[in-house]
C-alpha cells in the first residue's frame, strides 16, 4: 500500500525520546522537521495509538541489493527496476537511510568496476531526481588489491558521490581457497569467468600487493579530504585496527576477533556488527557473537549486511534476552549509526531532528511489524489503513 504523502505529524503513540524515556505523546513536523513533541496534535496527523513510534533506521551498511541486481549468477536486471524494488524493500523495513554496500573489487562481474560504476551513478542520479523514498546513500566497499580503479574511485569521492569508505581485503582470504575447487568456481561464477580466467585474475592481483599500502594512502588522503567516514573491513588484530586508525579510519567494520573489536573500543571506534548475527544466535563464518559483544559494550552498531529484516527484528531480540533494553538496543540501528556516519540531523525523536520515524506494531514482540515509514515527513510506507487526525 502506498503512503499518504505530506503530513504533519505522529498522534498518540509511545514514544521513544532522545533521553532513552518511552511516553504517549504527539510529534508535529514542519518542513520535513520535527517541530514539536507533546505540544498537542495536529490536522493531518498519523494515528499512531496502540504503537510504538521509533527513530527511523539508519542501515551503515546493507549489501542485500545484490540480489535485485543479479538474483542468479547469470542474470542481471536494468538497475533502475532492481534499486527501486531495493527502495521498497527498504521502507517496508523502516530503513530511512541506507548505506548500500556497493564493492568495487578487482574480482570483475556483480563487484567489478563496471557494476560499482553505474551504481554510483545511479543512486546518485536518482536521489537528484527524487526516486527514492528512504535516503538511499554509497558505502563504497573497496577492495584494496584493486589498484586499477584508484584513480576513478578518488573522482568519486571528489565528486561527493561515495558517503562512506570501506577498506577490504579479501584476496588473501580468496588465495587460501585456490585448491577448494568448489569455493573458487563460486567466486568465478560472480565474476562471470571461468575458473581458470578467475584464477589468472587472482594471480595478477597479487604480484602487486606491494602497491597496495600506496594506493589505500591515496584513498584514505582523499575521504579525508571530503570528510567521507571511513571503516576498515574485517580487521584480524589489534595491529590492524591501529594502522587504519591511523589512516583516518574510525569505524571497525565486522572484526574478525573480539581482541580486534576491543581495540576499536579502546581507541573511542565505532565497531560495526551484523543484525543477522543476532537474529541467527551466531556469525555465519564462525566468528564472534554479536549479541555478546553487545552485552559487553563493543558494539556499537547492528547494520543489515546481507538481510534487511535483520536490523529491525535484532533490537527487539536483544531486549527480550535482557541484553539491552529496548531504548539502549534501538540507538545501534539509528543514534549510533547517524553519528558514526557524520549524520547529525537523524536517528533520534528531539526538536529540529529530521522527522524520520516508524510506527511499529509490536503486540508480538518477537516478531515486530513495521506499519508506518516517515522519512523527512513524508508516509512513505503504510501497510494497513492509518486514520489521520
Amino acid at each position: 500500500m502506498s503512503g499518504v504523502s505530506e503530513i504533519t505529524g505522529v498522534a498518540g503513540g509511545r514514544v521513544l525520546l532522545a533521553d532513552g524515556s518511552f511516553t504517549v505523546t504527539d510529534i508535529r513536523f514542519d518542513g520535513g522537521n520535527i517541530d514539536d513533541i507533546g505540544g498537542g496534535q495536529a490536522r493531518g496527523s498519523l494515528n499512531a495509538n496502540g504503537m510504538l513510534v521509533l527513530p527511523g533506521i539508519v542501515d551503515i551498511h546493507g549489501d542485500a541489493f545484490e540480489r535485485q541486481v543479479a538474483p542468479r549468477p547469470e542474470v542481471q536486471f536494468p538497475l533502475a527496476m532492481a534499486m527501486a524494488d531495493t527502495d521498497r524493500q527498504l521502507l517496508s523495513n523502516g530503513i530511512t537511510t541506507a548505506f548500500h554496500g556497493v564493492t568495487c573489487s578487482w574480482e570483475g562481474g556483480l563487484r567489478g568496476i563496471d557494476t560499482s560504476r553505474a551504481l554510483v551513478r545511479h543512486i546518485a542520479c536518482a536521489r537528484t531526481e527524487g526516486l527514492f523514498g528512504a535516503d538511499n546513500r554509497v558505502h563504497l566497499r573497496f577492495e584494496n588489491h584493486n589498484l586499477e580503479a584508484v584513480e576513478e574511485v578518488i573522482g568519486w569521492l571528489q565528486s561527493g558521490q561515495v558517503d562512506f569508505l570501506a577498506f577490504n581485503d579479501h584476496l588473501p582470504g580468496i588465495a587460501r581457497k585456490l585448491d577448494d575447487h568448489g569455493r573458487i568456481a563460486k567466486y568465478a561464477e560472480r565474476a562471470g569467468v571461468s575458473v581458470v580466467r578467475f584464477r589468472e585474475i587472482l594471480q595478477a592481483s597479487r604480484e602487486r600487493a606491494g602497491e597496495v599500502p600506496a594506493a589505500v594512502q591515496r584513498l584514505s588522503a582523499a575521504a579525508l579530504l571530503r570528510d567521507v567516514p571511513m571503516a576498515s573491513h574485517d580487521d584480524t588484530s589489534p595491529e590492524d585496527r591501529r594502522r587504519y586508525q591511523s589512516l583516518g579510519c574510525r569505524i571497525a567494520e565486522f572484526p574478525m576477533g573480539r581482541e580486534a573489536a576491543l581495540a576499536a573500543r579502546e581507541l573511542d571506534n565505532a565497531v560495526i556488527m551484523g543484525a543477522p548475527n543476532v537474529v541467527r544466535g551466531g556469525s555465519h563464518i564462525n566468528g564472534v557473537r554479536a549479541a555478546d559483544m553487545v552485552g559487553e559494550g563493543i558494539c556499537t552498531v547492528l547494520a543489515s549486511d546481507y538481510f534487511y529484516p535483520a536490523v529491525l527484528a535484532a533490537p527487539f531480540l536483544l531486549a527480550n534476552a535482557g541484553i539491552a533494553t529496548l531504548a539502549e538496543a534501538w540507538r545501534l540501528v539509528s543514534r549510533n549509526p547517524a553519528r558514526a556516519a557524520g549524520l547529525g540531523d537523524r536517528g533520534e525523536i528531539a526538536t529540529g531532528q529530521r522527522a524520520d520515524l516508524i510506527l511499529v506494531d509490536d503486540s508480538q514482540p518477537a516478531m515486530p511489524r513495521i506499519v508506518a515509514t516517515v522519512v523527512h515527513g513524508k508516509a512513505r510506507h503504510v501497510s494497513r489503513h492509518l486514520a489521520l487526525h
